[in-house]
């Protein structure tokens, strides 16, 4: 029995082999960001700027 070859087969194998690891390096790559501690003047900054009053 030959497998049929529909547009949906190609794209969801496309789908998972190649943008799956594409977004997980993504998160990884935002969340490194997040903890990094060079950045954390900068959050801490943005965390205090709904209560200041200017």
């Amino acid at each position: 029995m030959n497998p049929i070859i529909t547009v949906q087969n190609v794209a969801s194998s496309l789908v998972t082999t190649l943008w799956t690891p594409v977004f997980v390096a993504i998160f990884i790559a935002i969340v490194t960001y997040a903890v990094w501690p060079r950045n954390k003047a900068a959050f801490d900054e943005a965390a205090r700027m709904p209560l200041r009053e200017e």
